[in-house]
């Protein structure tokens, strides 16, 4: 199971560590979701999932504020009497009462500050921890930013796809990853790929060796990730095979669950990849603005035999 180390958290939500004495570095988050405890606070322990990121923001505050001692320490036992809660986050730059930071040093809970709103530090927190912990798997292929369609090719190893990446780099185009895709699936519907960091910027070029991308072609010619927006799957001519010449039906590829569109594109001597590869992500493009040419065709044809139809009818 994918984990996220408090440490992380801590450095990239700039947050500020109020209990410096207890000891994070085997802290561990393991899910995306966050709980803002509002409920547990009044008391309500049901359903209460402690091992989430506890967000307290300006209306659990205040409702604190309004409680006599006794009921604080009792509500505060209880609250921090879960062992397994990873952390607790005071938005707004808010500051725990002195009761709370007893009770979380009794029981070894870390409390946390950050200056930012209660939603706009959510909103981030989700979004991030959703992308660290997403499913993962690691598939052969090539990743390009192709006008801002994110191009997974593959194909059988030493059929063209980092010669092809590296037309598409020269052609104006940005490299993610070469040879090993991680692919992380951060919703229903969206993928995100990246590069592991040891290969992070390199392409293999068979006869020349490691290539380094950043180095030759410039900072703007790569990028660290992009969605899965179009799978290219390049495979030998075979002359007996038939291949789609038209596009009328999409053909897709799967992925940890998620469907993503497919062309599988024959190679033989003369083929431009990188040209192809360019048609295709652009024409994907189109059709998610709502223009299939295939369909376009399809009708101009069918207009065509139906005023022929009627001519010869007249």
């Amino acid at each position: 199971m994918p984990t996220v180390s408090l440490n992380a958290i801590i450095e990239k939500m700039k947050l500020e560590v109020l209990t410096k004495e207890i000891d994070i570095s085997k802290r561990k988050v393991t899910q995306p979701d966050i709980n803002r405890p509002a409920l547990q606070l009044a008391g309500y322990f049901e359903h209460f999932d402690a091992t989430r990121l506890q967000i307290v923001g300006f209306v659990e505050y205040t409702y604190l504020e309004g409680l006599d001692e006794d009921r604080k320490r009792k509500i505060y036992e209880e609250f921090m009497s879960y062992d397994m809660i990873p952390a607790i986050v005071f938005c707004r730059e808010l500051q725990p009462d002195p009761l709370f930071m007893e009770a979380a040093r009794a029981h070894n809970v870390p409390l946390l500050s950050t200056k930012q709103s209660t939603s706009d530090f959510m909103a981030e927190i989700i979004r991030w921890l959703k992308v660290k912990l997403a499913p993962c798997i690691s598939v052969h292929g090539v990743l390009v930013d192709v006008y801002g369609e994110g191009v997974l090719i593959t194909g059988e190893s030493g059929i063209g796809k980092s010669e092809a990446a590296l037309e598409l780099i020269k052609r104006g185009h940005r490299l993610v990853t070469d040879d090993v895709v991680e692919l992380r699936k951060v919703s229903d519907e969206t993928l995100i790929g990246s590069a592991p960091d040891i290969t992070k910027h390199f392409i293999e070029l068979r006869g020349i060796g490691i290539v380094d991308v950043k180095a030759l072609f410039g900072a703007s010619s790569v990028k660290d990730t992009q969605s899965i927006d179009l799978v290219i799957r390049l495979e030998d001519w075979d002359r007996d095979k038939e291949y789609d010449r038209l596009g009328l039906e999409e053909n897709y590829t799967e992925y940890l669950g998620n469907k993503v569109v497919c062309h599988n594109i024959p190679v033989r001597p003369g083929r431009n990849l990188a040209i192809i590869c360019e048609s295709a992500a652009v024409n994907h493009r189109q059709k998610k603005m709502g223009y299939n040419a295939a369909q376009e065709l399809y009708a101009r044809v069918q207009n065509s035999l139906a005023k022929k139809r009627e001519e010869d009818e007249d």
